[in-house]
């Protein structure tokens, strides 16, 4: 995988941040634990393949995951950790042909999935900031942070071992909360960690609202309009979504939008593809 620099910063390496299964040997479905549940059909331990990894390092069932009861692989995205994991980390040397290198490639994966979505968090904040904040102490503070976070994950695996993630998870959160204050405004309502599941919240101003970490499960946010609304690790799990504008949104992810329920008429940010299952 290529790093070239980014124009403009000529220092921190462009990477992949979304998922390119064909250069991965099937890591998301090795390394996490799941158990059954609405969104797994089985239980699975860590560190064990699932019965339906195939030799190639292919998902034998990839074309009915949803109806055979695996909905969560469906919402699950590990930001390009596995490809570079795979190609790069390891140099294409798989788990299969190596097992004794196994448990490290496994711990690798976890940190650098890790570390790429705050990447990709990072990403947006600079636009946001080049937009509300031009030339800012912030936009400086941005980009600081996305070199560090970006020189751990180039790190061997022994190096990544040793990534303290909750500080550099804390030190990100906080750049966010303050591009997002920048974008937001004074104005918003804050339901920030909220307790939200199945809530009725249609006919609800929540623009430039912030919902970082609450629970929306199953809430209806149908017909609702999330301009500049703080998303930021909001639980979307079963969240109705249909005819909402979510095009503003900010730190909206892939596996949040693959966990919620939406239709033709859900409009998403433009670097967001609608999910297969979305129908009208």
């Amino acid at each position: 995988m290529s790093t070239p620099s980014r124009p403009g910063t000529g220092s921190v390496p462009e990477v992949e941040l979304v998922a390119d299964c064909s250069r991965c040997f099937g890591l998301c479905c090795v390394v996490p634990a799941f158990s059954a549940s609405a969104d797994f059909a089985i239980d699975k331990s860590a560190g064990t393949p699932c019965p339906n990894l195939g030799g190639g390092f292919n998902c034998t069932i990839h074309a009915e995951l949803r109806p055979r009861g695996f909905a969560g692989c469906t919402a699950y995205d590990c930001f390009g950790a596995g490809q570079r994991i795979s190609q790069v980390t390891f140099g294409g040397v798989d788990w299969r042909t190596d097992p004794d290198r196994a448990p490290a490639m496994y711990a690798a994966f976890r940190v650098v999935r890790e570390l790429h979505e705050l990447r990709s968090h990072l990403a947006e904040a600079r636009r946001l900031a080049a937009g509300a904040a031009p030339g800012t102490e912030l936009g400086r503070d941005i980009e600081d942070l996305d070199a560090e976070v970006e020189q751990a994950a180039a790190g061997v695996p022994e190096e990544l071992a040793r990534v303290d993630l909750p500080a550099l998870g804390a030190r990100t959160g906080a750049v966010l909360a303050r591009v997002s204050a920048t974008v937001r405004g004074p104005d918003g309502t804050d339901l920030a960690r909220g307790d939200l599941v199945g809530a009725d919240l249609r006919g609800r101003d929540l623009r430039a609202a912030t919902l970082r970490g609450a629970l929306l499960l199953g809430a209806d946010l149908r017909g609702s309009v999330l301009d500049r609304t703080d998303l930021l690790g909001a639980d979307l799990r079963g969240a109705r979504l249909h005819a909402a504008d979510l095009s503003r949104a900010l730190f909206l992810t892939r596996p949040q939008v693959g966990a919620a329920l939406g239709d033709l008429a859900t409009v998403l940010p433009q670097d967001l593809p609608r999910p297969g299952h979305w129908t009208d």
